[in-house]
């Protein structure tokens, strides 16, 4: 009745690169997924985007989609990066 420690270094470490990527956004803000399942590219916005209603449309796309399950650990949202760069320069014209 042994240890794997090596198999518990390992997930100490997959869990620590988890926590450090979540640490790289700032208070205030939230890591999105944008594009489609070939390639998403991650944004970081500022969480008061979410009220927005354009933005929230968005997320009703992303919860018909992936619902609240987001295979890339963070929220995902199903759309063109294009599109979603159109609506951040939105966004950040009317703040």
């Amino acid at each position: 009745m042994g240890f794997h420690l090596p198999r518990i270094v390992q997930l100490k470490r997959s869990f620590s690169n988890k926590n450090q990527a979540a640490s790289n956004v700032p208070k205030g803000y939230v890591a999105v997924y944008v594009g489609d399942e070939i390639q998403m590219k991650r944004f970081v916005i500022p969480v008061s985007y979410l009220n927005q209603p354009s933005f929230q449309e968005l997320l009703s796309q992303a919860e018909e989609e992936f619902g609240f399950d987001h295979p890339m650990g963070a929220l995902t949202i199903p759309c063109r990066e294009e599109a979603f760069l159109d609506l951040i320069s939105r966004l950040n014209a009317s703040r």
